[in-house]
């Protein structure tokens, strides 16, 4: 029975094998269309209680890559495996799916409902998964709120209602929802001020200790990446040029181009060295 379940532990909940998304691009001709290769031979694969950190400069292809994850985008060539099988048409399938892995995106403003309650935003996925009834639905909702640190009262709101920080727990909590194995954070914090910044990085930091999920974590800044990440890709190009452990890629990063975010500009949130990582909370310099 052990043994069962350490295999199923170590057998990636998503896996993509030799993935490529190409657009043709406006640029080209009728006879001579030009390609865009926004994600181009790409190997990869996150199992629950790890985060995988993908990071690069706009428009290297990692947002294509997290859509491709999460199904909202079907790649050109390459497979895409579920626990391990490749995910087919049938609905079965694909509801396991939608459980299994859910996504947070950019921009909360957005990506919530402003004319539905925060209540209503989170017994939603419950409802179209057919989870529970009335009274139990009601009871995930403020147990999700607990979770990520707002009070009960907010159910009853809007998101036009609250702050931004505020918004992105609630899309955090949706994201959780179904109690899902993998999510998929696509710049979780770019839109946010340094301070709140910091309290969402730990509040996904945390949650992915306690309910042992595998995390996607997405972002441009290369330091915010290695805070969150056990591991860390580096892409450009549609391509991952570089793959580790978080430590080693930011210490000794082989690739030029890793080098070069190494090198741009610092990010506004650093770490204490002397702190250790799974306790520490993350600071702002001063001045920021």
């Amino acid at each position: 029975m052990s043994n069962a379940a350490d295999q199923s532990e170590e057998t990636p909940v998503i896996e993509l094998k030799d993935v490529r998304v190409h657009f043709k691009a406006r640029a080209g001709s009728l006879f001579r269309p030009k390609i865009v290769k926004a994600v181009d031979g790409v190997d990869f694969s996150v199992r629950r209680g790890e985060t995988i950190g993908i990071v690069g400069e706009s428009g290297c292809g990692k947002s294509t890559m997290a859509s491709v994850l999460v199904g909202l985008q079907a790649p050109t060539s390459g497979q895409r495996l579920f626990r391990g099988r490749p995910l087919g048409p049938r609905a079965a399938e694909r509801r396991a799916f939608g459980r299994a892995v859910t996504m947070v995106f950019q921009d909360a403003s957005t990506a919530l409902n402003p004319r539905m309650t925060v209540h209503d935003i989170l017994v939603d996925p419950l409802r179209v998964h057919g989870v529970g009834d009335t009274a139990s639905r009601t009871r995930r909702v403020h147990e999700l709120l607990e979770l990520v640190g707002l009070p009960s009262s907010a159910a009853e709101v809007s998101p036009t209602q609250i702050s931004g920080g505020q918004r992105q727990r609630v899309a955090i909590a949706r994201a959780l929802a179904l109690e899902p194995e993998v999510v998929v954070a696509d710049e979780p914090t770019s839109a946010l001020d340094v301070s709140v910044r910091a309290q969402v990085l730990n509040l996904l930091s945390d949650l992915k200790s306690r309910l042992n999920l595998g995390m996607v974590f997405i972002s441009h800044d290369i330091q915010t990446v290695r805070y969150v990440s056990d591991r860390i890709c580096v892409m450009n190009g549609g391509r991952i040029v570089e793959e580790g452990p978080a430590q080693q890629v930011f210490d000794s990063p082989a690739d030029a181009y890793t080098r070069t975010l190494l090198g741009a500009a610092p990010s506004l949130l650093h770490l204490a060295p002397e702190e250790d990582r799974g306790t520490h909370e993350l600071r702002t310099k001063e001045n920021a």
